[in-house]
């Protein structure tokens, strides 16, 4: 490692990437997180739930009393971990695998989850993405352009449709978007792009869904965290210094960022937000 290395260089080749071959190990089981019943009797849908930041979410909502459906692409071990530590937790547990720039897939997920959790779905968390830097942006490819916005955008529309069937007045949608939404990326344009759509998409549905349906709809927007995207994604010299531009100086952990989830599916805390974004991103000062 050099003197101004976080973590040690490393890559992985596919995306999103496994969380056991990472190093360090993130923070993403909530361990120290205390619940106190604030989704108790709830259900949950979160997608990109095997690992990172929606692992960290469907423990500490099961932590808090909810049952968890998590959606996964194809890390099979990672999703499987965290279901065992939902039910650790005494909650049920269904992982399902899958690729959700697929809308056929994004229905059945939905139907599944519905089933599986008692025909009733009181939180959705739309959390997968993916990401894929590209220096030049005339080089960026149309069908990279078009997987990472089925991805990370019109998959929210193929899963959502579905989901408000079964889900009841005062349930919650929590999107994740990113600082990069605000701040941009000379390398991730397409990736930037889906996530300033995530929050206007955001903004707006919470519109639509409230007062008549009183669903409430936010969003978070992380900054640099430590999840098996980021070595499946960037070169191992970007890698070690991912987290070193905030002012906090280091990459966050996704326990860090799984509290504004729970705050914003909790009635309890956040019955007066919607239509709003949470930043945990280590400092960085954004606006909009």
């Amino acid at each position: 490692m050099t003197e101004d290395a976080l973590q040690p260089p490393q890559t992985q080749p596919v995306q999103p990437g496994l969380e056991g071959e990472m190093d360090p190990q993130p923070r993403s089981f909530t361990r120290d997180w205390i619940g106190s019943g604030k989704l108790a009797g709830r259900t949950a849908l979160v997608t990109g739930g095997d690992s990172g930041i929606g692992r960290a979410v469907a423990i500490g909502f099961a932590k808090e009393g909810a049952d968890v459906v998590i959606a996964y692409r194809d890390e099979e071990e990672d999703a499987q971990a965290t279901c065992a530590h939902v039910e650790r937790e005494g909650r049920r547990c269904l992982a399902i695998g899958g690729d959700i720039a697929d809308r056929d897939f994004c229905n059945d997920l939905v139907g599944s989850a519905a089933r599986f959790l008692g025909d009733r779905i009181d939180i959705l968390v739309n959390n997968a993405a993916v990401q894929h830097p590209v220096e030049d942006f005339a080089d960026i490819e149309d069908e990279l352009i078009e997987r990472t916005f089925r991805v990370n955008i019109l998959s929210m529309f193929w899963i959502t449709r579905p989901a408000l069937a079964h889900m009841p007045k005062g349930s919650s949608i929590i999107n994740s978007t990113s600082v990069t939404a605000y701040r941009g990326s000379a390398q991730l344009v397409d990736y930037a792009a889906t996530k300033g759509a995530i929050v206007a998409f955001t903004r707006s549905l919470s519109q639509s869904l409230w007062p008549e349906r009183r669903i409430r709809v936010n969003a978070v927007a992380p900054g640099p965290i430590w999840t098996p995207l980021i070595p499946a994604s960037f070169d191992a010299e970007r890698v070690a210094r991912h987290g070193s531009s905030v002012p906090m100086n280091r990459a966050g952990q996704p326990d860090e960022v799984a509290p504004s989830y729970i705050f914003l599916a909790s009635d309890r805390d956040a019955s007066y937000v919607t239509g709003q974004v949470l930043h945990p991103n280590g400092g960085s000062v954004v606006n909009g």
